[in-house]
C-alpha cells in the first residue's frame, strides 16, 4: 500500500469507529456519548423531518427521545459509503435498521451524515436521517 492508501484506511477506520459509537450509544440510550460526536455548529434533519441547528438544539431534542428509545425495539447502524469531498470532510452514507424485540426488521432507513475532521477528529456536522418509505 502506498501512503495515500494508508491514509485513506485510517480515515476511513475512523468514520467507520465514529459510525459504530452512534450505534453503541443509541442502543445503550447513552445520550452524552452520542452528543459528543457532534461538531459545535452541526446541523441535523431528523428522520421525521425536523430541523435542529447546533449541538444545544440536537442536545435538547436527543436528551427528549433517546432516554426510553429501546423499550420496543433497537436500531443498528453500519457505514455502506464514504465520499471524501476533501481530506478533512466526508459525506457517510449509512444503513440504518429498527429491529423489534423479537429480532425482527421494522423500519429501514439511509442516512446522510456529512463528517468533517476537527483537530484530528471526525465529527458529525451537517446530518439528515431519511427513512426508507417503502419498508
Amino acid at each position: 500500500m502506498t501512503t495515500s492508501e494508508l491514509d485513506t484506511a485510517a480515515e476511513l477506520e475512523a468514520i467507520h469507529a465514529v459510525v459504530a459509537v452512534v450505534d453503541a450509544a443509541q442502543r445503550a440510550e447513552d445520550t452524552d456519548a452520542f452528543l459528543n460526536l457532534f461538531h459545535p455548529d452541526a446541523i441535523w434533519t431528523t428522520g421525521a423531518g425536523k430541523f435542529l441547528n447546533g449541538r444545544e438544539e440536537i442536545s435538547t431534542f436527543t436528551r427528549a427521545v433517546l432516554p426510553g428509545s429501546t423499550k420496543a425495539g433497537y436500531a443498528t447502524y453500519e457505514v455502506f459509503f464514504v465520499r471524501f469531498i476533501r481530506p478533512d470532510v466526508a459525506a457517510v452514507k449509512v444503513r440504518q435498521r429498527y429491529f423489534n424485540l423479537d429480532g425482527e426488521v421494522e423500519a429501514e432507513g439511509t442516512p446522510l451524515y456529512g463528517m468533517t475532521k476537527e483537530d484530528g477528529r471526525w465529527l458529525l456536522t451537517f446530518c439528515q436521517n431519511t427513512p426508507i418509505a417503502d419498508h
